[in-house]
């Protein structure tokens, strides 16, 4: 029903976002990377967007591009995964990570992810094997989710100079504000991304 927000962004937490649209608040769950990729409160953003109903629960869940929204609903149409552990797996691996994990058989990567046991794992890799070579590969999508003039592009550039591959350097990043939070400076940002580009 709704398929895409543009807003300003108006509040966040660990797992959520209030996107405003002409004076209307929108509480959207994302997962990590997609909080992360929306910037500032005050920041105009958009995000795509899948809504779930049950008969209990009504929910707007986004992301930062349609394709993580592709591999949510992959993800959410393998037994014993809801919407909490799809968003966990896409906190934990970046969509080209994901991609190649299932392409590859990597149940151990897909495993990385807080709450997804080794059998779990094995049941998401084996599911979306055929699926993951059919979907287009997304090498520049994690480029765009990081907000241009904002600390973590200034990171990104920074590795970048330092001869990192834009993938590289984004992947590296984005991990580093996992680790350090939205508030991170640069110098730290850059830091502990060298040592995830390099690790």
């Amino acid at each position: 029903m709704i398929a895409k927000l543009t807003g300003t962004l108006d509040d966040f937490g660990p797992d959520w976002a209030v996107i405003d649209v002409a004076g209307v608040g929108y509480l959207v769950q994302c997962s990590a990377r997609t909080l992360a990729a929306l910037g500032v409160r005050g920041d105009r953003v958009t995000v795509h967007t899948e809504m779930q109903v049950s008969e209990t629960d009504m929910r707007l869940i986004g992301f930062a591009s349609g394709g993580e929204r592709e591999w949510f609903r992959l993800l959410t149409g393998v037994q014993g995964v809801g919407s909490k552990m799809a968003l966990a797996v896409l906190s934990a691996l970046t969509v080209e990570e994901l991609q190649r994990a299932c392409a590859g058989g990597d149940a151990a990567m897909v495993a990385r992810a807080q709450g997804v046991g080794p059998k779990l794992a094995a049941r998401i890799v084996n599911e979306l094997k055929d699926k993951a070579g059919a979907l287009p590969s997304v090498g520049g999508a994690a480029l765009a989710a990081v907000p241009a003039g904002s600390a973590s592009a200034d990171a990104v550039s920074a590795l970048q100079n330092l001869g990192f591959k834009p993938n590289v350097a984004t992947e590296a990043v984005a991990r580093a504000l996992d680790e350090l939070g939205e508030g991170a400076g640069l110098n730290d940002l850059v830091r502990v991304a060298l040592k995830r580009a390099t690790g």
